[in-house]
């Protein structure tokens, strides 16, 4: 890949420290470039785009003021990071973005130095960055530490919880810690101008400073005026910019500034960096600003496909059998029209887990909570106490966030809510941060669970009515994919809960497939000429099947799109070793690793989890314990 430049100042500035050479007059034409490679890069390889572009000149000003990578930037998520990556020289390896051995989409320590800290889930920066902040204080380091959070990831619990713990403890340690609010929302924009800037680099200032922390000695003898004193300033402050919340937990607060006006930003990004203590910087920003494209509709160039970037035009959509999240959001619309008592929750996810149908259809019964999974889970389980049907759409990954109140506030209660765990498995180019690989292992341990795996989209279809009508806590974990290609049956029938089927029948070896590793484990069957049984049930698991293929067959193989530890294979064993029942088995399913990034069905192959590879290692273990599929009769 290769890209031109009507200036050649990306080309000449390969580091940070060539970038700080630079005349400040010059880096506005420098995020010119920056914004345009992105675009270019992202066209060619797929991404994150508009929350990066958003944020070139922000990315462009904090390497510009501050001693990266001594001191510490901590950019939460990744999406934002893009402008980031290029300046820090990895700008000839975004060609290899998101793709096996190539650069995360995302921030990671082993990456480069300049990668603070790994974050793939959103609203950890301020946390993170708060612990390195204390810890220069601690070793006496004069280092800074920089996190960089957007509105959105403000929603989480996690955020407010770090901004409260920040504003008393950087204080009273006097540690060099900045949270940058990037608000890219645009709710407060009547307030971004001359003023707002003006105001933002006076109250930064050392004359303003000076006075501020010079009053608080003043006054300290006397604690009723320095308290009037403060209320005083808050509210003159409050009177032009909306930072009392912040005050109020300890921070000072400077905003909102212009995030695309690069000299105002380094101007305040230097008078805070001669400041201790907690500061907070709001900043405003446009999501896909410069591509006029994503600048219209933001949501739509959030992640995309390599697209055309002269026209924005992306790849027409595969038709063809409907993906999983299709078939969930489908049905969840047909049974909200059933049953009056369901309501649907998402943690942010309303688009990503297909609700955008439910929300505008029953619009009063979809909640968007934002990105506070926690609060998703025990919510459903307050709406579940009162009578109603929550059915919590989320992401295998993210689910991982919310592990206690699924124990402590549902599973421990029996209240009847149901997960729709989308992205189960492998989920391809974001790599381990949002790969769900362990939501089996993590489930089946919970008392009172129902946990089940479809195999095709119509089975799908109906594990979601049987978990939506089960008494309890049930969990139905599908993969980002599209289905098989089976007739969907319209109606909303159930399954006989704990109940696995034969898919076909063959001698000697019986492959358990758990969810959509059936398809893989049918064409395996053929040619072994296995015995291939689809699970279904994960929770309660089909021990009178498992007895009867162990009756019937030398080998048993179970394969799942899940961690080997403790998850559906593990279960088979136990369910053997308790009844004392001695066969030979083998585990098929993800290794003790954290998932690379990659295409799925390349990441399957390498997993040992396509058909092929199954033949190829059931084969390699019968010639390795000196047997061939025997002829005992078919289960």
């Amino acid at each position: 890949m290769t890209h031109s430049f009507p200036h050649p100042l990306l080309e000449q500035t390969t580091s940070v420290e060539q970038l700080r050479t630079l005349p400040q007059d010059q880096l506005a034409p420098l995020a010119a470039e920056v914004r345009e490679f992105i675009i270019q890069s992202v066209a060619d390889t797929g991404g994150h785009l508009s929350a990066s572009l958003g944020t070139v000149e922000l990315a462009v000003a904090l390497h510009f003021v501050f001693n990266t990578p001594d001191d510490r930037l901590v950019w939460d998520v990744g999406h934002q990071a893009y402008a980031h990556k290029i300046l820090t020289g990895r700008r000839d390896a975004m060609a290899t973005l998101r793709q096996p051995g190539g650069l995360s989409g995302f921030l990671k320590r082993d990456e480069s130095p300049f990668d603070a800290f790994g974050a793939g889930h959103s609203s950890t920066s301020i946390s993170a960055a708060l612990g390195m902040a204390m810890a220069a204080s601690l070793q006496d380091h004069q280092r800074h530490a920089v996190a960089i959070i957007g509105d959105g990831a403000l929603t989480a619990g996690m955020a407010f919880e770090a901004l409260n713990h920040a504003g008393h403890i950087a204080d009273q340690h006097q540690s060099k810690l900045l949270v940058i609010l990037n608000d890219n929302e645009m709710s407060i924009s009547p307030n971004v101008g001359g003023l707002s800037n003006y105001l933002a680099k006076l109250l930064s200032g050392k004359l303003y400073t000076t006075m501020r922390e010079g009053g608080k000695k003043v006054l300290g003898a006397v604690p009723t005026v320095r308290q009037l004193a403060r209320r005083a300033e808050e509210h003159i402050k409050g009177m032009v910019i909306p930072g009392t919340l912040f005050e109020e937990l300890g921070f000072n607060y400077i905003g909102p500034v212009d995030g695309h006006d690069i000299d105002t930003l380094v101007t305040t990004l230097r008078n805070l960096k001669a400041q201790r203590g907690p500061q907070f910087l709001h900043i405003v920003t446009q999501k896909g600003k410069g591509y006029q494209p994503a600048e219209s509709n933001p949501c739509t160039y959030h992640g995309v496909p390599p697209f055309n970037p002269e026209t924005g035009q992306m790849p027409a959509k595969k038709t063809g059998a409907p993906s999983y999240t299709q078939v969930f959001g489908d049905w969840l619309c047909d049974m909200a029209a059933q049953d009056q008592r369901l309501v649907a929750i998402t943690p942010a996810m309303c688009e990503g887990s297909g609700l955008v149908h439910f929300a505008k259809q029953f619009p009063n019964r979809f909640f968007d909570v934002g990105i506070a999974e926690q609060h998703s889970v025990t919510m459903a389980a307050g709406l579940a106490c009162e009578g109603l049907k929550p059915v919590v759409a989320i992401y295998s990954t993210f689910l991982q966030r919310a592990y206690d109140q699924l124990i402590h506030d549902v599973a421990i209660q029996e209240l009847p809510v149901l997960f729709a765990i989308d992205r189960a498995g492998i989920v391809g180019p974001d790599g381990a941060t949002h790969a769900g690989s362990f939501d089996l292992s993590f489930l089946r341990c919970i008392p009172n669970m129902v946990i089940m795996a479809p195999s095709d989209e119509n089975e799908c279809r109906q594990m979601l009515s049987t978990g939506f009508r089960h008494p309890g806590p049930a969990a139905v974990r599908y993969p980002r994919d599209t289905g098989t290609g089976v007739t969907i049956e319209p109606t909303l029938d159930n399954l006989p809960i704990g109940k696995a089927i034969v898919a076909r029948r063959g001698q000697g070896v019986a492959i358990l497939a758990f969810g959509t590793t059936l398809a893989a484990a049918l064409e395996a069957g053929e040619r072994l000429n296995a015995s291939v049984v689809n699970m279904r049930f994960v929770k309660p698991m089909d021990e009178e099947m498992i007895r009867k293929v162990a009756s019937n067959h030398e080998l048993l193989i179970t394969i799942e799109e899940n961690a080997l530890q403790g998850g559906a294979g593990s279960a088979v064993s136990e369910c053997l070793a308790e009844q004392n029942i001695n066969i030979a088995v083998k585990h098929l399913g993800l290794p003790d690793m954290f998932s690379d990034q990659g295409q799925r069905g390349a990441l399957l192959h390498r997993y040992g989890l396509d058909s092929a590879t199954i033949c190829a290692t059931v084969e390699a273990h019968l010639e390795q314990t000196d047997r061939s599929p025997a002829q005992t009769a078919a289960v």
